[in-house]
C-alpha cells in the first residue's frame, strides 16, 4: 500500500477533523474554562502594551548562573511566573488560522498514510489500518500537549481535555483510513 494510494483518506481525516475541531470548540463545551480572565485587565493590558508578538517569561534570566544572585532568586520566590504568548494587534483573522489548521490535518493525514504504508500489507483489515492512522493522528494531535503541562505550567485540566480531543481526532482518522484504505 503506497502513500499516494491513501489520498482518499488522507483528505477526508483532513475535512472530517476540521469539521470536528469546529464542533469541540465552538459547541462542546468543555474548553469554555479554559481561559481565565486577570484581576486588573487593563492593567495587565497597559503593562504588555508595546511588547512585539512572540514568547516571553517573566522573570527573564538568559543565563542559568543568574539564578544564584539573591535579586533574581527573590523574583522568583516573590512571583509571578508567567510565560507570555502576545499576538499581533487587531479584531482575530480567523480566515488565516482555519486555513492554517486545515493544513496541519493534512499533515497529520499524510503522516498517518505514511505509518499505514510503511506497516500494513496493501491487504490489511480495516482494524489493522485504523489502529496505525488513528495511534498516529492521537500522538500528532494531543500528546505534545503534555510537554507544555510540564515545562510552561499549562494547567494539566487543559492538557487532559487536549488529549480527549486528540483522542476524538484519531479515532476519526482511524475510522477514515480504515474504511477507505
Amino acid at each position: 500500500m503506497g502513500i499516494f494510494s491513501l489520498w482518499q483518506a488522507i483528505l477526508a481525516s483532513a475535512v472530517g477533523v476540521w469539521i470536528l475541531s469546529a464542533l469541540v470548540w465552538m459547541v462542546f463545551p468543555w474548553h469554555k474554562s479554559d481561559f481565565s480572565k486577570t484581576g486588573d485587565e487593563e492593567a495587565v493590558r497597559s503593562a504588555l502594551k508595546g511588547l512585539a508578538p512572540g514568547f516571553y517569561n517573566v522573570p527573564y534570566v538568559l543565563n542559568p548562573a543568574e539564578l544564584k544572585q539573591p535579586e533574581i532568586e527573590k523574583k522568583f520566590v516573590d512571583g509571578p511566573l508567567a510565560y507570555i504568548t502576545v499576538v499581533a494587534n487587531g479584531v482575530p483573522q480567523m480566515g488565516g488560522k482555519l486555513i492554517g489548521s486545515f493544513a496541519y490535518n493534512l499533515l497529520v493525514g499524510v503522516l498517518a498514510a505514511y505509518m499505514v504504508s510503511r506497516a500494513a500489507s496493501a491487504d490489511a483489515h480495516y482494524l489493522e489500518v485504523f489502529r496505525i492512522a488513528g495511534t498516529t493522528a492521537f500522538i500528532a494531535y494531543g500528546v505534545a500537549y503534555i510537554q507544555d503541562s510540564i515545562w510552561f505550567g499549562r494547567p494539566v485540566s487543559i492538557t487532559v481535555k487536549s488529549l480527549f480531543d486528540g483522542f476524538l481526532y484519531g479515532l476519526l482518522t482511524g475510522g477514515f483510513f480504515g474504511w477507505l484504505a
